[in-house]
């Protein structure tokens, strides 16, 4: 068996020494080796290699065994042995702007979970007195009462449609005056391209007015930072930083930076239909 052993090394030795691939079929039906490693010293092309085990496994379908590269134990493989392919793959493919790239949709996951997110439910909607684009609702956003906001829907939505209709409400903007009305909020919506549809985005089933909604994945709940406070938000201009990567992909799911889900405890939100769209 020894003998055998040493006659293969000094075979593949030659092989690879000379030229040849480092791959060779050795037939026979009298030897039976099985994942076998052993060391050898090869030269090829003034490099060296030290201690590099070859691989004998037998192969039961054809009686052949198959000598071949086995870097059974890395530590002692000269780091010319490594190929440009391994190595890309052990450094992310050689990316170089990967890490910049993850890094600077992380800031901006982060920055979206400043937002005060909120499940609302309209309670009452009308036309606004003095503003023909504008709709007022009265929104039930888990709080001790209801806020008011307004929403320029009249064009995209009946007002029927509107009432005790659950929403998703961004909370934590400055209230602002809106033709004579004070809003305390924004309810927001899908639009496409060209802005001729617009969609109210809908929380998942199960969902209960003033539940938190966030971006990720649903282990992240536990690990949500508090709100920014109005001031925080305008001043850091954090929905402006945000309100870019959020849209809707394929499956009219609303998503950040194409790969935080917007999200409920109980799933994820939705537009009706709108797909690959805009959120704002």
């Amino acid at each position: 068996m020894a003998t055998a052993t040493a006659t293969m090394a000094a075979t593949a030795a030659k092989l690879i020494k000379g030229g040849g691939s480092p791959q060779m079929l050795l037939s026979s039906s009298k030897l039976a080796f099985s994942f076998s490693c052993f060391p050898i010293i090869i030269h090829k092309k003034k490099k060296r290699i030290n201690n590099i085990p070859l691989l004998i496994s037998f192969s039961a379908a054809r009686h052949n065994y198959h000598l071949h590269h086995s870097f059974c134990t890395t530590a002692n493989v000269n780091a010319d042995a490594i190929s440009t392919s391994d190595s890309e793959s052990q450094s992310g493919g050689g990316d170089a702007n990967s890490d910049d790239t993850g890094t600077g949709m992380s800031k901006i996951k982060d920055a979206g979970n400043l937002l005060d997110i909120r499940v609302g439910r309209i309670i009452k909607a009308w036309r606004h007195e003095e503003a023909d684009s504008l709709y007022v609702e009265q929104v039930d956003v888990g709080e001790a009462e209801p806020r008011i906001i307004c929403s320029g829907l009249v064009k995209y939505i009946p007002l029927d449609h509107l009432q005790d209709r659950d929403v998703v409400v961004l909370a934590n903007l400055k209230p602002r005056n809106m033709r004579g009305v004070k809003s305390n909020g924004m309810l927001m919506a899908a639009s496409d391209a060209s802005h001729e549809n617009v969609e109210l985005l809908h929380p998942p089933d199960g969902s209960v007015p003033g539940d938190r909604i966030w971006f990720g994945s649903p282990d992240d709940q536990t690990n949500l930072p508090d709100p920014a406070s109005p001031n925080q938000i305008q001043k850091k201009k954090i929905w402006e930083s945000v309100q870019p990567h959020l849209k809707t992909d394929d499956s009219s799911m609303a998503i950040l930076g194409g790969e935080h889900f917007m999200r409920t405890s109980a799933g994820v939100v939705a537009s009706k239909s709108l797909n690959n769209a805009n959120i704002s």
